[in-house]
């Protein structure tokens, strides 16, 4: 049965971390503003809309965007600054309601089915919480109301930046139809070459072909993409998501060999510890070391020890003793190294199962 009808929002600060850098330095206002550091292993971390202009986007190399638009200003990150007005905007958020899941920084999903400011809708709670971000932190956001969250991150696009956009429950399917089939979640484009090859290139073909023959080529997600198709998404607001990994990664000017890694790899051992150490009450039960070579292939070694890390050095230890588990031929080389902590349960969850096997061991 389906859930009953929800209010979701979708907010994502304009250009965030860019449009922070010229809030804070006018002489910035209105230029090709580039966050990102130098260099040819650097990726943009963010775009001014005058930058996106000549094709400058995030996750893009920083050389590349220097290219296409050679007058750029390029501001190396300071995400302390970026972390504090983010704090500020998700207080502006729980103003309205208590069920709210941060994607990221710069965007979250808030459920605003009974909005805790007592406003009409949720399109008066859009209005407001963009109105309150406007005054309190001087940046844009735009929003997308829906009645589901795949469908509110689509409307929060539609008219950016400082936009809002509604999609009401009798228009879902309307809206859906001419889109193309790339607009869905989880839809790439290996997925979308897949459909074109079956004549599908919008929601509406996709809709025609039926749940029965998308289930026959596609199995689970061949339903999954028929719910999509009819805007049907019952995933909740969650707005304590339980921490998978934290990791910390570096990509370097120059590639290494393997036996050059030690200090990187203690070094980003360090930082995978203090986040760990942020997770009260959570441990992690295994160990991450994730390489990526010359030509860009990635891949991880992981490690569960019997007895969890106590400290950074032992997670650098363990760390690059995962190396020893790595074949490649001699002399490949490294670009990128990332150490980090996964399988997070509770302590004492943790702590009971390992006094169960202690009790069942057999001793010798």
């Amino acid at each position: 049965m389906p859930h009953a009808l929800r209010k979701i929002l979708h907010i994502d600060m304009d250009a965030f971390y860019a449009s922070v850098e010229q809030r804070d330095d006018p002489a910035l206002r209105g230029k090709p503003v580039v966050v990102a550091w130098r260099g040819a292993r650097s990726v943009v971390c963010a775009a001014s809309y005058e930058a996106r202009v000549f094709g400058v986007r995030s996750a893009m190399p920083a050389v590349r965007a220097e290219r296409l638009c050679p007058q750029a200003i390029f501001v190396p990150p300071d995400f302390v600054r970026y972390k504090a007005v983010s704090r500020q905007v998700r207080a502006i958020f729980a103003r309205h309601t208590d069920l709210i899941e941060p994607l990221s920084l710069d965007e979250a999903y808030l459920d605003v089915t009974h909005a805790t400011s007592g406003l009409p809708s949720a399109t008066a709670v859009a209005e407001a919480i963009r109105a309150q971000i406007r005054e309190e932190t001087r940046l844009t956001a735009s929003a997308g109301v829906a009645p589901n969250k795949f469908l509110a991150k689509i409307a929060s696009d539609w008219r950016k930046p400082d936009g809002l956009f509604v999609i009401r429950p009798h228009q879902v399917e309307a809206f859906l139809a001419p889109l193309a089939v790339g607009k869905l979640p989880g839809v790439g484009k290996v997925m979308e070459g897949k459909l074109a090859a079956m004549g599908v290139a919008t929601v509406a073909d996709l809709r025609r072909l039926g749940r029965a023959e998308l289930e026959q080529r596609f199995g689970r997600w061949g339903r999954r993409l028929h719910e999509l198709s009819l805007g049907i998404d019952e995933h909740p607001v969650q707005p304590h998501r339980p921490t998978l990994q934290v990791s910390a990664e570096d990509t370097f000017e120059t590639d290494l060999t393997l036996d050059q890694l030690e200090p990187h790899i203690r070094r980003l051992a360090e930082k995978a510890w203090a986040g760990h150490q942020r997770e009260e009450g959570r441990v992690a039960r295994t160990v991450v070391l994730k390489l990526k070579t010359t030509d860009f292939r990635t891949f991880t070694r992981s490690f569960s020890p019997p007895t969890l890390p106590e400290s950074a050095r032992q997670l650098g230890d363990l760390a690059c003793a995962l190396r020893a588990r790595v074949r490649h031929p001699d002399g490949t080389r490294y670009r990128l190294v990332g150490v980090g902590l996964a399988g997070f349960v509770d302590r004492d969850h943790f702590a009971a199962q390992r006094d169960l096997f202690d009790t069942v061991a057999p001793r010798g």
